[in-house]
């Protein structure tokens, strides 16, 4: 199956599972669960082990599939949501990542964009079977919303969706 216009992220937790480490995007600067698209003849598990040790330095292991999210507009992907496990390495910044910092999960970014919040319920709730959910949070109207509020960045992000970034060191 061609997973090319898919994407995939990942959610790592603390030990003792009170935060989660969330990076902080070069081209636009919010915090956000690292992932990302998946290569032509790449597997989901495949690339979001990939993506999560491009965007964090980490070799990590999945601890479980979360969920499958569809969109219900062309401003976002099908997504796979996995839950990740350190193997090895320490959080460190790379190419696509401006920061990277564990969180508490009572005191997460004021400005987490969606559909973000929405996962990392899905995460930490107490759901043992896979979640199959539509992508009910990033809307046309969500982003005039978030254009209203936050221009700069939302200009940053629909840039990106077109191919031009400002991946910024």
């Amino acid at each position: 199956m061609d997973h090319s216009n898919e994407s995939v992220n990942g959610i790592l937790f603390s030990k003792d599972r009170s935060q989660i480490l969330l990076i902080k995007r070069r081209d636009v600067p919010v915090w956000v669960l690292p992932g990302g698209g998946i290569n032509t003849g790449e597997s989901p598990e495949v690339a979001v082990l990939r993506e999560m040790e491009e965007e964090t330095g980490l070799k990590v292991k999945i601890s479980r599939k979360i969920a499958e999210y569809t969109p219900l507009c062309r401003l976002a992907r099908f997504t796979h949501f996995y839950e990740c496990e350190t193997i090895e390495g320490r959080p460190q910044t790379g190419d696509e990542t401006r920061a990277i910092q564990f969180f508490s999960l009572n005191e997460l970014p004021k400005r987490l964009p969606p559909p973000y919040p929405d996962w990392i319920k899905d995460a930490i709730s107490s759901q043992t079977s896979l979640l199959k959910k539509e992508i009910a949070s990033v809307t046309y109207f969500v982003m005039l919303k978030n254009l209203i509020l936050h221009p700069l960045l939302v200009i940053r992000f629909l840039l990106t969706k077109i191919g031009i970034t400002f991946n910024s060191k």
